[in-house]
């Protein structure tokens, strides 16, 4: 009898932080490595937990040790360059406009608040889609491609 396990999807799996400000902006990234924005976040290691590696990240990448918040949205994104990825999205705490971030690791060249409405034209459309629909819900929502699935599979 085959083993079974043999088929199994064994997806990439990352995490970011979604941080807003006080009139809904979102923070993104420019990054020194990508042609797109990005918010917060990367992949998860070995034997560490998507919110741990969310937090890890955003003391790497923007030099703040915070308490990362509850899940916002779990997204099915499989990728022709990297395979199949799980992508989770936790909660940011709303940072003082004052928060000054450090850029130590050389990823990131640059962060700024974007408007939703301009999401577009900074970064891929699925993770615009993701981020505008964890935006939408007050609950954890799954998603596939940024998008949600419950039309698709009632």
């Amino acid at each position: 009898m085959p083993d079974e396990r043999l088929n199994a999807a064994t997806p990439r799996v990352a995490a970011g932080v979604l941080f807003t400000d006080d009139t809904g902006r979102v923070l993104m990234l420019r990054m020194t490595y990508k042609d797109f924005w990005d918010i917060p976040g990367g992949y998860v290691e070995p034997g560490e937990s998507p919110q741990a590696a969310a937090a890890r990240e955003v003391r790497e990448e923007l030099g703040l040790d915070i308490a990362v918040g509850g899940l916002l949205a779990v997204d099915w994104a499989p990728s022709e360059s990297e395979g199949d990825k799980m992508l989770f999205l936790f909660d940011g705490p709303r940072l003082d406009p004052d928060t000054h971030f450090t850029f130590t690791d050389g990823e990131i060249a640059e962060a700024r608040y974007v408007p939703v409405d301009e999401l577009d034209s900074y970064t891929l459309d699925r993770l615009a889609r993701r981020i505008r629909s964890a935006l939408r819900t007050s609950t954890p929502e799954y998603l596939e491609h940024g998008e949600s699935t419950t039309a698709r599979y009632p």
